[in-house]
């Protein structure tokens, strides 16, 4: 049997909980939401510091020129 299955998940998770305590765990998982909550601003603030402001432009209509041809 190729591949994970879930008792090989289980056992991994029983294991990084008996290495690291449900502490540190709690505190990591604090870490890494904050610091995908940072890059989601920055790339949010970056974009909108990108942007041109939008401009307005007055377009006549356009004419038609017809020629006949014999």
């Amino acid at each position: 049997m190729a591949g994970l299955s879930i008792w090989h998940v289980i056992i991994f998770l029983i294991v990084v909980v008996l290495l690291f305590g449900t502490s540190k765990l709690k505190n990591l998982g604090k870490d890494i939401g904050g610091a995908v909550k940072d890059f989601k601003k920055t790339m949010h603030d970056d974009e909108n510091e990108k942007l041109p402001a939008p401009r307005t432009v007055k377009a006549e209509p356009a004419t038609v020129k017809t020629t006949k041809t014999e």
